[in-house]
This record gives C-alpha cells, structure tokens and sequence, in this order.
C-alpha cells in the first residue's frame, strides 16, 4: 500500500487485462481447441488492429 502511494503505481491495467480474458475465454467456451481460444484472445488484446477491407481504422 506504502509502495502505491509513494511511487503512484497501480495494478489496476493488469486487473482490468485479467477481467477481459476471462470474459473472452468464457466467450470462447466451446471451441475446439485452446489454440483458438488463444488466438481470439491475442486478436482481442494484443494491439495489432489488421485493416479490414472497406473498413477505416479508427
């Protein structure tokens, strides 16, 4: 608790990155295999925004 106050940190990014994998992996129930699901999680949280035919990146 000393250590948040005194260097401003917070966990709350990593909280919030655990909430939405769970919420994907239970999204992801009945795939089948774990590499799918996995891979919808990458997709997901991983940043990389591929370009989409006839769609602008926002």
């Amino acid at each position: 608790m000393l250590h948040a106050i005194v260097e401003e940190l917070s966990n709350g990014l990593i909280e919030s990155t655990n909430t939405k994998t769970r919420l994907i992996i239970r999204r992801g129930f009945g795939f089948r295999s774990a590499e799918a699901v996995i891979a919808l999680v990458m997709l997901c949280l991983g940043g990389n925004r591929p370009a989409l035919p006839r769609r602008q990146l926002t």
